[in-house]
C-alpha cells in the first residue's frame, strides 16, 4: 500500500530523470508492437505492412511513430555469428537483415524497435543480452534501431537479487531503507543503459522489469519508461497464468501513478484496445487510463482489419486523449482524488480500484471516473472535493473527451450515468473557457 512516505521517494525520484539529449523519452512512446498479436509468427512483411498501415490509418499523424520488433526475431540455433559475435537474425523470418525493415520503415517517417532481455535468454528462449550489452547495443545503433524492449527472463543464479520484491506478491524482505538501485536487477538494466549511452545513436530505453526490484525507484536513471506489473491480457479483471487483466494493473497504478512526469514513466504494459472479449466500454477504459496514467502507448492489435473495426479505432485515435498523454506542458499522471465505494484513500482492491481521478493540461482540468461495477451507476464529480477547483463562483464548464461536445456550465458537481465498466474522460474549464487553475500539477 503506498505511504506518504512512498509519495515522497517517488518525488525525489523525478528529480534525476533521464532525457536523451535530442528529447526521446521526454513524452511517453507511442506505437505498435507484435506480440499481442503475432508471439513469434513474425517476418519481414509483417513490420513493413504494419507502418504502412500506421500512415494509411492516419495514426502517425496522431503521433504513433514505433513499429517495435518483439521477441523471436533472431536465429535460435546459430545464435549469434561465430566470428563477430553479434545477433543473427531469423534468415527465414528476415532473409534481408533487419536493416532492410529499418530502411522501409525510416523511409516512411517512423522508427523501429527491437527486443532483448537482460538474461542469458529471452522468454521465447533465443539469445539473451546478458553479458553481451556493449556488442549488443552498438549492433542495434549500426542497424538503425529507434526503440529497445529489454526484458527480464532467464536470469542466472549469480545475478538473483540478495533481496526480493514482486508486485503481484509483495512481500519485501529487504531490510528498512535500502537502496533498490543497487539491486542486481538496476545492475543488469544499467548495463545495458551505459552501452547505448555510449553509441551515436538514440535508442528509446524501455525496461520491461515487471515492476520487480521496485524498479520506479530508479528505473528514470536507466531508462525513458518501465514495466510496473507481469503481462497484460484483455480481460477487465483476474488472472490468467501470468497474465493480468485490467483492474489488478489500474489498482497498483492508483498506489505507484506519482513516479510517472517527463522523462519518467510507468508503463503499465502494451494497449489491448481491439483485442479479446473486452467490450467497447472496457476497451474505453483501457485507453482513456493508459492516457491518464501518461504509461506508453503501444498498440498490439491487428492494423489489417482495423478501418472495419471503426469503434476500436476511433478509440485509438481520440485525439484528446493522446493530447493529454503527450501534454508539452504538463508531465505528471493524473492521480487518484477518490476511491469510491466509501474507502479510504490508498486502499488496494485488484477487482475495484480508485474510481475518480483527476490530472492537468494546457486545456484545463481533467475528470476520469470510471466505473468498476457490473451495472451501470451514476457517478458525481463534486468540484469541492477535486483539488484544483472548488465549488461556486460562475461555475465550470464541462467538456466531454470523447464526443468534443461541451456538455454545460455546473457550480457545485457534474453528474451523469456511466455504463458498466466505462470511463467517463472530461475537461474542466472556467465558464469563460480559461484554465481554472494552471499551476496546479498532481504530486
Amino acid at each position: 500500500m503506498a505511504s506518504l512516505a512512498g509519495r515522497l521517494l517517488g518525488l525525489a525520484s523525478l528529480a534525476s530523470a533521464f532525457v536523451s539529449r535530442d528529447g526521446t523519452g521526454r513524452l511517453p512512446a507511442m506505437g505498435w508492437n507484435s506480440w499481442n498479436e503475432y508471439e513469434c509468427n513474425i517476418s519481414e512483411g509483417v513490420f513493413i505492412t504494419v507502418a504502412r498501415q500506421l500512415v494509411d490509418l492516419g495514426l502517425k499523424d496522431l503521433g504513433y511513430e514505433y513499429v517495435n520488433i518483439d521477441d523471436c526475431w533472431s536465429d535460435k540455433e546459430l545464435r549469434r555469428d561465430a566470428t563477430t559475435g553479434e545477433l543473427i537474425p531469423d534468415a527465414e523470418k528476415f532473409p534481408r537483415g533487419i536493416v532492410k525493415v529499418t530502411e522501409e520503415v525510416h523511409s516512411l517517417g517512423l522508427k523501429l524497435g527491437i527486443y532483448s532481455d537482460a538474461g542469458t535468454d529471452t522468454c521465447g528462449g533465443y539469445a539473451g543480452s546478458l553479458g553481451y550489452e556493449e556488442l549488443d547495443a552498438a549492433t542495434f545503433s549500426k542497424w538503425g534501431i529507434d526503440y529497445l524492449k529489454y526484458d527480464n527472463c532467464n536470469v542466472p543464479p549469480e545475478w538473483a537479487d540478495e533481496y526480493e520484491y514482486i508486485p503481484e506478491e509483495p512481500a519485501n524482505n529487504a531490510p528498512p531503507g535500502y537502496d533498490w538501485g543497487t539491486s542486481n536487477t538496476a545492475k543488469r538494466y544499467r548495463v545495458m543503459h551505459d552501452a547505448l549511452q555510449r553509441q551515436n545513436r538514440t535508442i528509446q530505453y524501455s525496461l520491461c522489469a515487471w515492476g520487480h526490484a521496485h524498479v520506479e525507484r530508479w528505473g528514470n536513471s536507466t531508462g525513458h519508461s518501465w514495466r510496473m506489473w507481469g503481462d497484460i491480457f484483455p480481460a477487465w479483471k483476474g488472472k490468467e497464468k501470468w497474465s493480468w487483466g485490467l483492474m489488478p494493473i489500474v489498482n497498483q497504478a492508483s498506489l505507484l501513478w506519482n513516479y510517472t512526469d517527463f522523462g519518467s514513466h510507468n508503463d503499465w504494459d502494451m494497449l489491448e484496445v481491439g483485442n479479446g472479449d473486452l467490450t467497447i466500454e472496457e476497451n474505453r477504459s483501457h485507453f482513456a487510463l493508459w492516457c491518464a496514467l501518461k504509461s506508453p502507448l503501444i498498440v498490439g492489435t491487428p492494423l489489417d482489419t482495423l478501418a472495419l473495426r471503426k469503434p476500436i479505432l476511433d478509440i485509438l485515435s481520440n485525439k484528446e486523449l493522446i493530447d493529454f498523454n503527450q501534454d508539452p506542458v504538463y508531465g505528471a499522471s493524473a492521480m487518484p482524488y477518490k476511491w469510491g465505494n466509501d474507502r479510504p484513500a490508498y486502499t488496494s482492491d485488484r477487482d475495484h480500484p480508485a474510481a475518480f481521478w483527476v490530472g492537468t493540461s494546457v486545456k484545463g482540468i481533467h475528470v476520469f471516473l470510471l466505473n468498476t461495477h457490473d451495472t451501470a451507476v451514476n457517478m458525481r464529480a463534486v468540484f469541492a472535493e477535486i483539488p484544483p477547483l472548488k465549488s461556486g463562483g460562475k461555475g465550470y464548464l464541462v467538456h466531454d473527451m470523447w464526443t468534443g461536445e461541451d456538455l454545460g456550465i455546473f457550480r457545485k458537481y457534474f453528474e451523469l450515468e456511466v455504463k458498466a465498466h466505462d470511463t467517463v474522460a472530461l475537461t474542466i474549464t472556467k465558464a469563460d473557457g480559461k484554465h481554472p487553475n494552471p499551476r496546479w500539477s498532481p504530486k
